[in-house]
């Protein structure tokens, strides 16, 4: 186990009614805000109304910024960038899911700086401060509601980046499971693929003497194996909904990194798919990781195998542990099969041809390796999508 510090500073209002209390969590950092959203849905299912209520009732006034698309666009936030230095901006609120947010902690960032915020997310600037960001979450998934990340696609090149500051941590989230119930099956089955993906980027680790934190991670993909056909089957089902977005904030909010070392690299390989693409990043994530698993599976076979006994109930085979590692990615693939979710690029209706475009971006040019539990190259990340197709 590594050594680690670990605080995490988002204050998280959790329940029934919960966005309600937003006014007075704003007001403590400012009485003049940019509120950020995507598109009609929170007008038209009354959270708009309710929000502007309480923001109204303690005295903050808005500006606002809509239109945020999943994948969230640079030239978005370079909107909500010139809104805040221009109205003197405090505070910066999202209301929605994990792009509203990465939009909205962006913004957070370019509003305090004279260059553009693109140069973060490359490398060509650091951060040394951001406004302060609120969250309401409408969708469990990215995490980002109680996390370091900030993921956005640049429409020039279509690439997708993402940064990590714990300036931008969310000052406070609002957690309200009902706000979950109208989502489409699709978006739900997105989402609980990318909890699962976060669960297993730290899950995968060259880091030993990790069991503590090994056994949390496996505890939560079990709930989710578990929670999500419930959901699927009954959308008002607020007790599972409930342990569901927590799942979500808790396999993102680095307290299950402690001690250990992720591998990211799946992550890295899909947002190239969902740059040049536009899919929901569950979906590709879906695609990328078990052909990912097939790759690196002999970098240690007994953590697969470990994994596959512990979450997947994969009966133990001490003669052939690797037929019980493959069983377990088998399994999950069944679990995302199961969801509505394909595993293949030509589930998604994605051609192979732009397979070396892809793997040379993520790797720019060849110049980079991607991943920590196994270092890729270009020609691996080549092979991993191959794999996926």
């Amino acid at each position: 186990m590594k050594d680690f510090e670990f605080q995490n500073p988002t204050r998280i209002v959790f329940g029934r009614g919960a966005e309600e209390k937003v006014g007075a969590q704003v007001a403590g950092y400012s009485k003049n805000i940019l509120l950020h959203f995507g598109g009609g849905s929170i007008k038209a299912s009354g959270l708009y109304d309710r929000v502007t209520a309480s923001l109204r009732k303690a005295g903050v006034k808005w500006v606002e910024l809509g239109g945020v698309k999943p994948n969230p666009r640079l030239s978005l936030v370079h909107e909500g960038v010139k809104l805040c230095k221009e109205q003197k901006l405090g505070l910066v609120l999202a209301v929605g899911g994990g792009s509203v947010i990465d939009s909205a902690k962006a913004i957070a960032m370019g509003a305090v700086i004279e260059g553009d915020v693109w140069d973060i997310f490359v490398g060509k600037n650091q951060p040394v401060s951001a406004l302060p960001v609120g969250t309401i979450l409408t969708i469990p998934a990215a995490g980002s509601e109680a996390s370091t990340a900030s993921v956005v696609t640049n429409e020039e090149g279509w690439l997708k980046r993402g940064f990590n500051s714990e300036l931008i941590y969310p000052r406070f989230s609002i957690l309200n499971p009902e706000l979950a119930f109208s989502l489409p099956q699709f978006q739900v089955a997105c989402g609980v693929t990318d909890i699962m993906a976060h669960l297993m980027e730290r899950y995968f680790t060259n880091v030993t003497h990790v069991s503590f934190t090994d056994r949390l991670l496996e505890a939560t993909m079990k709930t989710l194996i578990d929670l999500a056909p419930k959901v699927l089957k009954n959308s008002q089902d607020y007790d599972a909904w409930s342990e569901l977005m927590w799942a979500g904030t808790i396999a993102h909010n680095n307290l299950l990194d402690t001690g250990r070392v992720g591998d990211w690299a799946s992550h890295d390989i899909e947002h190239e798919i969902s740059g040049i693409y536009d899919i929901a990043h569950g979906a590709g994530l879906a695609v990328v990781f078990p052909a990912w698993m097939k790759y690196v599976l002999h970098q240690d076979l007994n953590r697969f195998v470990q994994w596959s006994v512990r979450v997947w109930n994969v009966e133990m085979d001490v003669f052939d542990p690797e037929a019980v590692a493959r069983a377990g990615i088998a399994k999950m693939e069944d679990f995302f099969h199961s969801i509505g979710l394909g595993t293949h690029l030509s589930d998604l209706g994605i051609p192979s041809d732009r397979i070396d475009e892809m793997a040379d971006k993520c790797t720019g040019g060849n110049t980079r390796t991607i991943g920590n539990f196994v270092k890729l190259g270009r020609d691996a990340v080549r092979e991993i999508l191959l794999l996926a197709k």
